[in-house]
Parts: structure tokens; C-alpha cells; sequence
């Protein structure tokens, strides 16, 4: 199982991006997916969940400003953020529970992560 994350970069401050991660590979099913994002100095920190079902919660952080969404079809889950501000810079990473096989437990798989920076 891959996880591909793209759509980063450098925006101002009120700006918005969309981040996209694709999941490739051979598996049942995905259990859940999720954004997390690591800004300098700073340990991971979760921003947003969508599960299988299509329930999303949200850190209180980026709630009412960040939208996670799915395609279902091509395995990829969307982050976009609206209102940037200069503490959202991080390295966003994508996140995956991923059954392998039906009846297995989730695995969790990561993307390598994509920079957003943005200025103030």
C-alpha cells in the first residue's frame, strides 16, 4: 500500500489550497483516512479524519476553515483549506487504516508528505 500526497506550496495568508493523497496498492478495503501536519519544531499533530462511512471530525484548530473529503473511486482523500494562516505552515501528511484482507484488523499507512507554507 502507497500513499501519494501532492498539492502543497506556498500561498498568503487568507489564501487556500487543496491537498490531494491517493492509495495504491492491493487491500480489502480502507477503514479511515486522515490528514496530520508537522510544523518546525513541533511534533505531528492530527487535523481532520474521514471515516469509511463518511463521518469527518476535525481538530479545533482548522474546524469551519478545512474540508476533508473522499473520492471513493479513486481511493483519494482531499484536504481543503481555506483561510490560511501563517501557523498552518507544516508538512501535511496523509493517513490511511487499510484492511489488507477482509476480517483483518486496519493498518496504518502514512504518505511522505507535502509543505505548505504560508505567508504572513
Amino acid at each position: 500500500v502507497q500513499l501519494q500526497a501532492s498539492g502543497g506550496g506556498l500561498v498568503q495568508a487568507g489564501g487556500s489550497l487543496r491537498l490531494s493523497c491517493a492509495v495504491s496498492g492491493t487491500f480489502f478495503s480502507i477503514s479511515a483516512l486522515g490528514w496530520y501536519r508537522q510544523a518546525p519544531g513541533n511534533q505531528r499533530e492530527w487535523v481532520a479524519t474521514m471515516t469509511s462511512g463518511g463521518a469527518t471530525n476535525y481538530a479545533a484548530s482548522v474546524k469551519d476553515r478545512f474540508t476533508i473529503s473522499r473520492d471513493y473511486a479513486r481511493n483519494t482523500v482531499y484536504l481543503q483549506m481555506n483561510s490560511l494562516k501563517s501557523e498552518d505552515t507544516a508538512v501535511y501528511y496523509c493517513n490511511a487504516a487499510v484492511r489488507l484482507r477482509n476480517g483483518r484488523p486496519p493498518s496504518e499507512y502514512w504518505g511522505q508528505g507535502t509543505l505548505v507554507t504560508v505567508s504572513s
